[in-house]
């Protein structure tokens, strides 16, 4: 199977913003600058294009114990 590619598109959300924060492995943080240097992105932009592949990959499946009713999980 082939791997997914990550491409850069053009923005498709617009508009008002909200801020948040989030906790990241520092190695990751590492990574994320180094991949917003070589492509001449913004930390803010390589996370936002990554969170938006993740949302148009992503695969949402049910869960089938009762005791879990409710939860979402990604894959299979």
């Amino acid at each position: 199977m082939d791997k997914p590619i990550f491409h850069i598109p053009q923005k498709q959300y617009v508009g008002e913003s909200a801020v948040i924060s989030m906790r990241l492995p520092k190695d990751m943080l590492t990574d994320i600058d180094e991949a917003a240097r070589i492509s001449g992105r913004t930390r803010n932009e390589v996370l936002t294009m990554g969170l938006e592949f993740a949302l148009q990959h992503m695969v949402i499946t049910s869960i089938s114990k009762p005791e879990e009713a409710g939860t979402l999980r990604k894959g299979g």
